[in-house]
């Protein structure tokens, strides 16, 4: 019962990944400080400090903590108020021989700074990865409903026919984007580094006796062995706040982007097109039962816009970093960051299963269009009826004064758009009465539109997608199942 009697958020009690939740969780967050720890004594060893190969031994055979090392670590943060420092004297317990070289010339943010450039790294590519199968997904969509005629939106007012699979590359268009994006900011993350207590490192010159080759030489040591190409050449005590700011930023463009989508189709199950899944069990309202509310839909809205706005406090932090760094910044981050994944996270995961499990009503669709089309047809029909030898003015007086009586049939009267009733029994249309049906067919208003997906999917998604981890993410990825 316990665990019920304290706040937990729902971001991994209900929503996220395991892999995303493990990602920031405690478990791995101290694995990582104590890998970084090994890895500064593996460096400095190498380039001649007197550390003993047990020290080694016993740093990398204890990188898991226990329960009893977890509650080790809390009484000494409650006597020192200082976690890292708890942290080091909680590793030295169970690796005695390393006790005295743990964090050897080293400050807190060598642990807890390039700690978090691991784990945004790490994060950035799950994200794109979920994202990949999201594209692969809604792309089979696309192009399964290429040339399913649709009434076009401008204002949320009908315009001319698009069809569903376009309407669906638009989505998929900006997915692309924030799939670059994402990339993006995922390969240009650096490592801090080692860098001393305001980034001159000045312990470590002092360590080495002044020798600047063997500190230059550590940097390099302990970049690669964290597993990264380089280090920021230059830092404060922190890796500068406005890295936050470049990461977080994709992560709420794609929040703006999966919004769109989500609001798109909660629109289109009001209008009962199109309808994310609905399971045979599920229930839509606890009064109303007949209601079949798009709930994942717009879950994926409400998370989007808490993903949107996160992105602020990165860009708050990042501006009032005073000088070489203050600690404001902390307590701050270490909400931002973890929710900023697992939002993201939560919110692709949910996507994918929407997009695994639309449903598509082409009936009511097209009763949607036989409601519209014949007053899109109207210019069609003059133009045919001019071809016939009629007046374009007479005709165009005829059709304006047919389509207010229908109007009128439609808007005030309830009844269904007799437009082209009225067209057929007025002796002035006859000459092409024949053709009505022709000029009626919803495929000569869609243009261009499924050779558009045709050629979209082709030279856009499918070349995106064929990058090597892209492509085993799709080819892996499995269906979603939403235990909520």
């Amino acid at each position: 019962m316990e665990a019920y009697e304290t706040y937990q958020t729902p971001l991994s009690s209900r929503y996220a990944s395991k892999e995303m939740a493990h990602l920031f969780s405690p478990a791995h967050r101290f694995k990582t400080w104590r890998e970084l720890w090994l890895n500064l004594a593996i460096a400095e060893k190498q380039l001649g400090l007197p550390i003993p190969d047990e020290a080694l031994e016993q740093m990398k055979s204890n990188l898991d903590l226990t329960a009893e090392q977890f509650d080790v670590a809390a009484k000494e943060e409650k006597k020192r108020r200082h976690d890292v420092m708890a942290h080091v004297h909680t590793f030295g317990q169970v690796a005695p021989a390393a006790a005295g070289i743990i964090h050897l010339g080293a400050t807190s943010c060598y642990v807890t700074d390039n700690a978090d450039l691991i784990f945004i790294r790490t994060g950035l590519t799950f994200l794109l990865k979920s994202l990949a199968v999201v594209i692969s997904r809604l792309s089979a969509f696309a192009a399964q409903y290429r040339a399913l005629p649709t009434l076009g939106f401008t204002h949320f007012q009908p315009a001319q026919l698009t069809t569903v699979g376009k309407r669906a590359t638009l989505w998929i268009q900006e997915l692309l984007w924030d799939l670059r994006n994402i990339k993006r900011a995922r390969n240009d993350i650096g490592f801090r580094g080692v860098k001393g207590t305001t980034g001159t490192q000045a312990s470590f010159l002092t360590l080495f006796d002044g020798d600047h080759d063997k500190v230059e030489e550590l940097d390099k040591l302990v970049t690669k062995l964290s597993g990264f190409d380089y280090a920021y050449p230059v830092t404060s005590q922190t890796y500068s706040r406005k890295i936050d700011i470049d990461v977080l930023a994709p992560l709420a463009s794609l929040g703006a982007t999966a919004h769109k989508i989500a609001t798109d189709l909660r629109l289109l199950a009001n209008l009962k097109e199109v309808e994310e899944p609905f399971e045979s069990t599920q229930i839509g309202s606890s009064a109303m039962a007949y209601k079949r509310n798009p709930m994942r839909s717009e879950r994926v809205c409400s998370l989007s816009r808490h993903l949107m706005v996160l992105h602020q406090n990165a860009l708050m932090t990042s501006s009032v970093q005073w000088f070489e760094r203050t600690l404001d910044d902390s307590a701050n981050r270490r909400i931002t960051l973890p929710e900023a994944f697992l939002t993201a996270d939560i919110v692709l995961s949910t996507l994918q299963n929407v997009c695994e499990g639309l449903v598509v009503y082409p009936r009511v669709i097209a009763r949607r269009i036989a409601q519209e089309l014949p007053f899109m047809a109207t210019e069609n029909i003059i133009m045919s009826i001019v071809k016939k030898g009629g007046d374009r003015q007479e005709a165009h007086e005829k059709i304006r004064v047919l389509s207010h009586e229908a109007a009128h049939q439609v808007k005030n009267l309830g009844l269904e758009n007799d437009l082209i009733a009225r067209v057929r029994n007025d002796p002035y249309f006859s000459p092409i009465h024949e053709e009505l049906e022709q000029l009626l067919d919803p495929q000569t208003f869609i243009g261009r539109a499924p050779e558009q997906v045709d050629k979209f999917l082709k030279e856009w998604v499918q070349p995106a997608l064929d990058e090597e981890e892209l492509k085993v993410a799709v080819a892996d990825g499995v269906k979603v199942e939403l235990s909520v």
